[in-house]
C-alpha cells in the first residue's frame, strides 16, 4: 500500500517555508531562540565589518559564522523532526486521533509515534513489546505484511491486549490495542484522550448514551463494523443480566439472528445453560483471559469470548475458533497415531526376534524329525502358527511404516483392474461390487503387493458392513486429481503434480463419529470376537503413509439419506523424467548363483544381541560347514575383529542393538575388514537405516523373521560372489 493511498498518511514536501515556520513555532525553546539570535547578530556584525571598520580576518570569521548559522537552520528544517524522517508519515496526528492505545511502528519493531494511551498501558517509547510478547506480535506483523491486517493477544506492561496490526506502507504498520478486561477486574486505565466507553462505541449517539444507550439511534464505528470478530455493547452491572444495546454484523451472524432481534435481550440468554453456569463460576473465581463458550443458537460452534468492562456496562468480543479447534484435534490425532506407531513398531521388532528364534528352532527340529517321524505333524502345526504370527507382525510393521517395501511404477487403473477378479471372489451373495475407472489414469510409485493389500482390506471391511445391514453395494473408483481438487477432498498437502485417487465406498450403515477417530488404531474392531484382528485399517493407514500418500474417511450414519462410508486413498502422481536418448546397450547378464545344497565353507562373524536368534542361527550354520564366531553387540564385534585382524569372509549383523548399532560398528571396522561382504538383518525396513550406509559397498539386507533355508542360501550367494 503506498503512502498516497491512505488518507491518514501524507507525504512531506522537500521544503516548505510554512512548514518550517510551524516547526519552529512548535519547537519554541531556548535552543531555537538562541539559533535565531546567533544568526541575526552574526549577519549584522558581518555587514558592519565589511564596511571597513574591522580587520579582514575578523570579517572573514564573521561571514563563516553566518554561513554556519544558515546551514544549521537548514539541517533543523529538514532533519530536526524525528517523525519527519520516517517516510513522511504524519504518525503523531494519526495515533493522536485514536482513542485506544495506538502506535505507528516500523517492521523491525521501532516505534515511530504513539499516543498517550499507549504510554499509559506500559508500551515502550522506542520499541514494540519484547520478551515473551514478541512472538505473538511478530506473527501479527507478519500477517499484516502479507494480507494487510494481523491480530494477536499480546502482553503489554502487566496486562493482556487484543492487538490489531494494520499495514500503512511496505515499511510501517499501525498497532491498535484493545484491553482485555474481566468482570469486576479492570486492567486498563482509560487514557486522557478518551476511553473505550459506550460513547466511543456508539459514537453517533452521545445523547442516547447518556440516556441509557438507545441502540436505535447509535451506530458502530467503522472499526467495529468491519472487525472480523463479533462485538457487542451491553449495559448493566452484571454480565449475565446485562442488556444487549448494539452488535456488529459478525456478532449477529454467530448468533444466527439480526441485530434488531438481539437488541434488548439479556446476554446470559444467548448462552447455553451449561456454558452460562461455567462462565459465571469463572468470573466469580476471578479468572481472566479467553473464555470457551457455547451459544444457545449455535451450540456446536466453538467460540471464545473476551470481556471488557467500562463505566456503563460491558463490551463482549466473540471469536469463531472452529478452524483452530479442528487443527488442534487433527494435530492431537496425528501425535496419537505417531505414538501408537512407535509403540507398534517396537513391539513388532521384539516379536520378530522371538519369531526368528522360533522359526530357526522349528527348522532344526524338522531337520532332525523328517517326514514319517511321529513328531513331524506337530512341528508343522507349530510352524503354521508361527506363520500366522509372522503375518500379524508384518501388519504391525506396515502400520508403523517400518515394513520393507519394493517400490515400482504402477498405473492405478491397471493395479485395481488386475486385482478386481480376486476382489469379486471375496463378495457375498447379497453384496455387489461396482467399479468406476477414470480416464487418463496416472502412474504411482509404490509397492504393488502392499497397495493390493490396502485395497483388499478396505473392500473386505465395506463388504462386512454392507452384509451386516442386509446387503447393498461396494464401489471402487479411480481417478486423477489436480492439487486443488485433492485439497478440496481432504489432502491439504497434496503435491503440485497432483494425486491419484483410489476410493472405496459403500451404502452400509456408516461409521458413527465416536468410532471414526479410532478406526486406524491397531487392534480396534467393532466386529464380534474371533472375526477380526483389528489390524486391517491400521495396516492400510501405514501402507498409505509409507507410500507418501494420505487417507481420509467420510461417513453418513443411517437412517440419513445417502448413508454409508467413503475411504479415499490419495497417492502422489509419479513425475516422469525424460531420459536423454542414447545408443542401445546390450543388457549385462549376471549369472545368479543357485545353491544346490545348503553347505559351504568360510569364516563368518555373526553379531546379534538376541541370544536365542544368535545361538540357533550360528549352530545351524556350523552344521552346514561354516566357521562361525558370535558377538552379542557392536563393541564385542569390534574386539573380535581387531583380535582376528579382520580375517573374515562374511559379516552378518543386526541393525538395532544396545550401545553401538550395526552401521556404526561397520564404519569403524571397515579398515580391518577391507571389502568383506556384509549382510544386515533386521525386523525394520531397509529404508530405516540405509542413509547410515552412505559410501558403503558389498552390503545386502535380509528381513526378519529368518528361516534357515533362506539364511543358508543368502550366505552361500554372498560367499560365492
Amino acid at each position: 500500500m503506498s503512502a498516497t493511498s491512505n488518507p491518514a498518511v501524507t507525504p512531506a514536501p522537500a521544503f516548505d517555508l510554512k512548514a518550517l515556520t510551524s516547526r519552529m513555532t512548535e519547537r519554541g525553546s531556548l535552543w531555537t531562540m538562541a539559533w535565531v539570535a546567533v544568526v541575526v547578530l552574526t549577519a549584522s556584525g558581518a555587514f558592519w565589518m565589511v564596511s571597513g571598520t574591522l580587520p579582514f580576518g575578523i570579517v572573514l570569521a564573521a561571514v563563516l559564522v553566518a554561513i554556519a548559522g544558515v546551514i544549521g537552520m537548514g539541517l533543523f528544517a529538514f532533519f530536526g523532526d524525528d517523525d519527519a524522517a520516517n517516510s513522511g508519515l504524519n504518525a503523531a496526528h494519526l495515533t493522536g486521533a485514536l482513542t485506544e492505545a495506538a502506535a505507528v511502528a516500523a517492521m523491525d519493531g521501532r516505534v515511530v509515534a504513539s499516543n498517550r494511551a499507549w504510554a499509559e498501558v506500559g508500551g515502550s517509547a522506542k520499541r514494540l513489546p519484547q520478551g515473551e510478547a514478541a512472538q505473538a506480535m511478530f506473527v501479527a506483523m507478519k500477517d499484516a505484511r502479507v494480507s494487510g491486517m494481523g491480530r494477536a493477544v499480546v502482553q503489554i506492561g502487566a496486562s493482556e491486549f487484543d492487538v490489531t496490526v494494520s499495514r500503512l506502507t511496505d515499511d510501517q504498520v499501525l498497532v491498535r490495542a484493545v484491553p482485555v478486561v474481566v468482570h469486576d477486574v479492570a486492567i486498563y486505565a482509560p487514557p486522557a484522550q478518551g476511553d473505550l466507553s459506550s460513547e466511543t462505541f456508539l459514537n453517533d449517539a452521545p445523547d442516547a448514551v447518556q440516556a441509557g444507550h438507545d441502540a436505535g439511534n447509535g451506530a458502530f464505528d467503522s472499526f467495529a463494523r468491519g472487525a472480523p470478530f463479533g462485538k457487542a455493547l451491553l449495559t448493566g452491572d452484571d454480565l449475565m443480566t446485562a442488556t444487549v444495546v448494539g452488535v456488529n454484523t459478525v456478532f449477529a451472524q454467530l448468533l444466527k439472528a439480526s441485530a434488531d432481534d438481539l437488541t434488548g435481550r439479556g446476554f446470559g440468554d444467548l448462552l447455553t445453560p451449561s456454558s452460562r453456569a461455567e462462565t459465571e463460576a469463572r468470573l466469580l473465581g476471578g479468572k481472566s483471559g479467553r473464555f470457551d463458550i457455547h451459544l444457545a443458537a449455535n451450540p456446536d460452534l466453538p467460540v471464545q469470548m473476551l470481556i471488557s468492562e467500562d463505566t456503563t456496562g460491558f463490551m463482549v468480543y466473540l471469536f469463531d475458533v472452529s478452524e483452530q479447534k479442528e487443527l488442534e484435534q487433527s494435530l492431537a490425532q496425528v501425535q496419537k497415531m505417531q505414538a501408537i506407531g512407535q509403540f507398534a513398531g517396537g513391539v513388532a521388532h521384539d516379536l520378530n526376534n522371538l519369531l526368528t528364534g522360533l522359526k530357526l528352532r522349528i527348522d532344526e527340529l524338522l531337520y532332525n524329525h523328517p517326514l514319517g517321524d511321529p513328531s513331524y505333524d506337530g512341528l508343522k502345526e507349530i510352524r503354521q502358527i508361527g506363520t500366522r504370527a509372522e503375518d500379524l507382525v508384518s501388519k504391525l510393521l506396515a502400520f508403523a511404516r517400518k515394513k520393507t517395501v519394493k517400490r515400482v511404477t504402477l498405473n492405478i487403473g491397471e493395479l485395481v483392474s488386475e486385482f478386481e477378479v480376486f476382489l469379486r471372489r471375496l463378495m457375498r451373495e447379497d453384496v455387489k461390487l461396482e467399479t468406476d475407472y477414470g480416464r487418463d489414469l496416472p502412474n504411482i510409485h509404490a509397492d504393488k503387493s502392499q497397495m493390493e493389500m490396502a485395497v483388499m482390506n478396505l473392500v473386505v471391511n465395506a463388504r462386512d458392513a454392507v452384509h451386516a445391514s442386509g446387503g447393498g453395494k461396494v464401489r471402487i473408483k479411480t481417478a486423477v486429481l489436480s492439487q486443488s481438487e485433492a485439497a478440496a477432498l481432504g489432502w491439504a498437502e497434496a503435491p503440485e503434480q497432483g494425486a491419484a485417487l483410489i476410493e472405496v465406498s459403500d451404502n452400509g450403515p456408516g461409521i458413527p463419529p465416536d468410532i471414526m477417530a479410532k478406526v486406524f488404531e491397531p487392534f480396534f474392531t467393532t466386529k464380534p470376537q474371533g472375526e477380526g484382528t483389528g489390524l486391517g485399517l491400521a495396516t492400510v493407514y501405514g501402507i498409505v503413509n509409507q507410500a507418501d500418500g494420505h487417507i481420509t474417511i467420510t461417513s453418513v450414519v443411517a437412517p440419513e439419506p445417502n448413508h454409508g462410508a467413503i475411504f479415499r486413498i490419495f497417492l502422489p502422481v509419479k513425475i516422469e523424467v525424460a531420459m536423454p536418448e542414447s545408443a542401445p546397450v546390450a543388457p549385462l547378464v549376471v549369472a545368479k548363483v543357485t545353491p544346490k545344497d545348503m553347505s559351504g565353507a568360510g569364516r563368518i562373524l555373526f553379531v546379534e544381541d538376541e541370544d536365542i536368534v544368535r545361538g540357533i542361527a550360528a549352530r545351524l550354520l556350523r552344521q552346514r560347514g561354516y566357521e562361525v564366531l558370535e558377538a552379542a553387540d557392536g563393541e564385542e564385534a569390534l574386539e573380535i575383529i581387531e583380535a582376528e585382524n579382520g580375517r573374515f569372509d562374511l559379516l552378518i549383523s543386526d541393525v538395532i542393538m544396545p550401545g553401538l548399532d550395526g552401521p556404526s560398528m561397520l564404519k569403524r571396522a571397515r579398515p580391518l575388514l577391507g571389502n568383506v561382504p556384509v549382510m544386515f538383518i533386521s525386523g525394520y525396513a531397509e529404508a530405516e537405516f540405509s542413509d547410515l550406509l552412505d559410501n558403503e559397498a558389498n552390503i545386502s539386507f535380509l528381513p526378519k523373521p529368518l528361516d534357515i533355508k533362506t539364511l543358508a542360501e543368502r550366505v552361500k550367494e554372498q560367499l560365492a560372489a
